[in-house]
């Protein structure tokens, strides 16, 4: 949950950006609704996406990306946000692991010089094609966090996936840094999302009715939350409770509530593979979003 990289001097403002080619996936196409007919819901067009925290590579990374991977091929999403994303001498760049195993692109952003021996950030991976790539370094530029931009084609609709990692502390300190990264993030998504659908996901450090959230969800919906709106949410937890005692439901996929609707989401990750190893100290967020019917 903490952010742990190498930390770099506020003036070095140039983010690292890697991307690796891959062929992004299929997906099979709604069949078109009769004449007059109203649409299968259930099969109208829309995207899936994950976010995890892969908790860099602590605790036999090796092990670890095998379950991950195994998850994630399974689940075969349009987009992956991922946080705590390291490389270094003698671990290759997770993000890029896991792209080249799934024939994903992908981007990751650090505030590490790209020569740098080791490089901490976040990173965004997709099977689709990629349309507009960017990156930006959230104010305070003091506490070095960074959101990744893609936006893809989804089946010819363009969507814009945004990945970012907000400020760990608890305080009131910590409360005032992510109000501004998330003024911030508001701000970087109006100049890049040039109209196109938004979805944001990441570990947000926050509960969802937090305060410090509060500008995000006066324009986003919650996936999770919309899904299980009747249910008791109060003991739904994303960090891993083999970790941490108090469930905290922090990790997060946010969608633009006039553009998509939220139709499936559930945790991944949040059982011990059969030797009792956890794929990370926090789970998964899956979630199926539609895109609304236009007028």
């Amino acid at each position: 949950m903490k952010q742990q990289g190498a930390r770099v001097r506020t003036s070095v403002r140039a983010l690292g950006l890697a991307i690796a080619l891959a062929v992004p996936g299929a997906v099979m196409a709604a069949e078109p609704a009769a004449a007059n007919a109203a649409p299968d819901v259930a099969s109208a067009a829309g995207m899936s996406m994950v976010t995890f925290n892969l908790h860099h590579d602590r605790e036999d990374w090796p092990s670890r990306r095998r379950t991950i991977l195994a998850e994630l091929k399974r689940l075969q999403p349009d987009a992956v946000a991922l946080q705590e994303v390291i490389q270094r001498r003698n671990v290759r760049n997770q993000a890029q692991w896991l792209a080249s195993q799934l024939g994903y692109k992908y981007v990751f952003v650090s505030t590490d010089p790209m020569d740098a021996p080791k490089r901490y950030g976040n990173a965004l991976l997709t099977r689709r094609p990629i349309l507009a790539r960017g990156d930006h370094l959230l104010l305070p530029l003091d506490d070095y966090r960074t959101v990744a931009h893609l936006r893809i084609d989804v089946d010819g609709t363009p969507v814009n996936v945004y990945a970012t990692h907000l400020n760990e502390r608890s305080d009131e300190s910590g409360q005032r840094i992510r109000r501004t990264q998330v003024e911030d993030l508001l701000r970087f998504i109006t100049t890049t999302s040039a109209g196109a659908p938004v979805v944001i996901a990441g570990d947000f450090n926050a509960l969802v009715d937090a305060g410090d959230l509060s500008e995000l969800r006066s324009h986003y919906g919650d996936s999770y939350g919309s899904v299980h709106v009747n249910t008791d949410l109060s003991g739904v937890s994303t960090l891993n409770r083999h970790y941490y005692q108090a469930p905290s439901r922090i990790d997060h996929i946010f969608f633009q509530q006039d553009e998509m609707v939220a139709r499936e989401a559930k945790l991944l990750f949040d059982q011990p593979d059969d030797s009792g190893r956890w794929a990370s100290d926090h789970y998964g967020v899956w979630t199926r979003l539609q895109f609304a019917p236009k007028p």
